[in-house]
């Protein structure tokens, strides 16, 4: 079973999810990451040159290939929108790393290069979490409040949950 980390931007997926699998001997991928070596460009390039429904299919085929392959996963904020990938999320531990519009836009800061942030980022924020919130609540097996915590306090505490087990 994949251990799956969701959650809006500047939740702390890949810098919590980097942690675990170090910490826990696991392997780690983050489908962002992994989409822009594969198309060789950063994702807000990909936005920009292809557009979101590009982006997102690909987005799509990378996470469900990506899901059997690797014990840590850091997907994207709005991977959780596809329905095809939250089908795919089935079966596996799926943790929210929730954040308040307020932490997350503290975190990405003003000059973000997030295709989906751009002009209002705190506004932005405020409006994908409405958005996002529920789905990301129906898909959890564990919520974990990452505001005013570090992304090592975080991955601490989840992998020592996971090594009580």
């Amino acid at each position: 079973m994949t251990i799956v980390l969701m959650g809006a931007p500047g939740a702390g997926k890949s810098t919590v999810g980097r942690r675990m699998a170090r910490k826990l001997g696991a392997t780690f991928v983050d489908v962002d990451q992994r989409i822009e070596e594969v198309e060789g460009k950063p994702v807000s390039e990909i936005f920009a040159d292809e557009g979101e429904a590009y982006f997102r299919a690909l987005e799509q085929e990378a996470t469900i290939e990506l899901l059997g392959a690797y014990d840590v996963v850091s997907l994207g904020g709005g991977a959780v929108m596809n329905p095809a990938i939250r089908e795919a999320l089935a079966g596996h531990e799926v943790i929210w790393l929730k954040v308040s519009a307020g932490q997350a836009s503290r975190r990405v800061g003003l000059n973000t290069v997030r295709p989906l942030l751009l002009g209002n980022t705190r506004s932005r924020l405020v409006e994908l979490l409405r958005e996002r919130t529920p789905i990301y609540e129906s898909l959890a097996t564990q919520i974990v409040d990452t505001d005013g915590r570090g992304s090592s306090e975080v991955a601490d505490q989840l992998v020592a949950e996971r090594t009580r087990q």
